[in-house]
């Protein structure tokens, strides 16, 4: 049975940082592209960025590029999202997912974590 589950969330000021973490069981880790969403309220959940099951590709929401950055740690089951130069809008509750077997190309996520809560103040 996988779970996912984030921790890392706050309250943060503007200009601030953050760093979140899934960590993740019931299956081989490092076989597995990860991914983090968001979704604020009142809005869709938003893709926020991804990485490949071994790390060697990331993609990032044009929204977040440059501030954010998404890392693994096979060793460790854990993904990581350092969010750095914090705004306001992207106060958020954030996801991670799981992807599908060394398929990083479709972006299709089978799993999903509860989510913790981002939340920067102006």
């Amino acid at each position: 049975q996988v779970q996912l589950v984030e921790s890392g969330g706050g309250l943060v000021q503007a200009g601030g940082s953050l760093r979140l973490s899934c960590a993740a069981s019931g299956r081989t880790f490092s076989d597995y592209p990860m991914g983090w969403f968001r979704q604020a309220p009142g809005k869709e959940r938003e893709f926020v960025a991804a990485i490949s099951w071994l790390g060697g590709n990331t993609n990032y929401a044009d929204s977040v590029k440059g501030r954010f950055t998404i890392s693994r740690d096979n060793a460790k089951n854990t993904m990581y999202l350092q969010m750095n130069s914090l705004k306001p809008e992207d106060t958020a509750v954030y996801y991670c997912a799981q992807g599908r077997y060394r398929d990083y190309t479709s972006r299709s996520y089978d799993y999903w974590g509860r989510g913790t809560q981002v939340t920067v103040s102006s």
